[in-house]
């Protein structure tokens, strides 16, 4: 869509910006933040060739938005940078977060999407005269899939090895979004949000297809910093009106920032409370050691991998050594650099963002 088409249609003081990968988890609840604050107009950009909205969105805020011109759906690929340069034409600033599903280990598509992708972000960026641009990256950009961490800051250096196509990529996209600060007038930071979870969110029908089932993997002691969506969202904002400062930008271009809940907690408790706001309870608790579940899962995978994928069937999420071993170590992360430099703090606790979530599925389904 050319973006002179809606210009009579444009609120006066607000100004434009785009999510790319905006029909994702987190760019849609950051395009409705964005909507609702009244500040900005969105041009929302994705592959699908128009905007399929829910009937939640359709009767919503952002419907509404869509058809009084305070937000434009363009269909573009971060591997095509005309495309992009059409939909960041006039735009203040970008919100990166188009990514590739984290489940799909496929290296080339992960590093044509995340790394290729995001240089042509910037160099679309460059082109339009972006002024800022804030990039969502993940706290498993430090993790190694091997040790645990616990409560680590952003001084923790990347892996010298990666466990996926994902994180690795990532890694990398965060590198390119760093060197990019201060070119061409241009202010960067990255956001890694730890495990996130609200409305939208793939924890919560994933516990419900298991009604209620519990199995813990390993010795159930380990903890994760789970943070709900719309503080990942107030991250992104936070960040944003940091940047536009020339002090803000001057002492926070260029970084990294973790974004968690602060309510670190035991990560079988957590999923505890989910199941029972889902309301189900517990049918039995089964603990199964780590030496057992390891050849367990290898033996599954290798099922899938050899046999069943010439099908098109892959491996349950839930049955990957991948998971496996993530769900028995501890990840925690310190994010006072957050609140200390982007005026970053949670706005919806721990537990009210679970019962948002658990009472969004309960009326209308996973």
């Amino acid at each position: 869509m050319d973006p002179s088409s809606v210009e009579s249609l444009e609120v006066p003081d607000a100004r434009w910006c785009a999510v790319t990968g905006g029909r994702g988890f987190v760019a849609r609840h950051l395009v409705v933040a964005l909507l609702r604050s009244g500040d900005w107009r969105v041009r929302i950009t994705d592959l699908g060739s128009v905007a399929v909205l829910e009937p939640t969105e359709n009767d919503g805020l952002l419907g509404a938005a869509l058809r009084d011109g305070r937000a434009v759906y363009f269909s573009a690929d971060v591997c095509q940078v005309a495309q992009l340069t059409q939909a960041f034409e006039g735009v203040d600033t970008v919100f990166h977060t188009a990514s590739v599903d984290h489940n799909n280990n496929n290296f080339q598509l992960h590093y044509k999407v995340n790394v290729d992708g995001t240089k042509n972000v910037i160099h679309a960026c460059h082109i339009c005269k972006v002024k800022t641009l804030i990039y969502t990256s993940s706290s498993a950009v430090v993790f190694d899939g091997v040790h645990g961490l616990f409560d680590v800051d952003e001084s923790t250096p990347y892996p010298d090895k990666f466990h996926d196509a994902y994180t690795e990529t990532k890694a990398q996209a965060e590198k390119l979004v760093m060197r990019a600060n201060g070119i061409n007038e241009l202010h960067t930071c990255c956001i890694r949000p730890t495990t996130i979870f609200g409305p939208g969110g793939r924890i919560v029908p994933l516990l419900a297809s298991y009604r209620g089932i519990r199995i813990i993997m390993g010795d159930g002691r380990n903890s994760d910093d789970f943070v709900y969506v719309e503080n990942v969202v107030h991250g992104h904002l936070c960040a944003e009106k940091i940047l536009r400062t020339k002090e803000g930008a001057t002492k926070s271009g260029g970084k990294t920032y973790f974004i968690t809940n602060m309510e670190p907690m035991n990560m079988w408790a957590f999923l505890n409370m989910v199941l029972e706001d889902l309301g189900y309870r517990s049918r039995f608790r089964l603990r199964i050691p780590l030496y057992v579940l390891k050849p367990i899962t290898w033996f599954i995978e290798w099922i899938y991998n050899k046999i069943l994928s010439r099908y098109g069937l892959r491996t349950p999420e839930v049955l990957t050594s991948k998971t496996i071993v993530y769900g028995t170590l501890n990840r925690t992360f310190n994010c006072n650099n957050a609140v200390e430099q982007l005026g970053y703090k949670p706005i919806v606790s721990l537990k009210d963002g679970v019962k948002m979530t658990t009472e969004f599925y309960k009326q209308f389904g996973a």
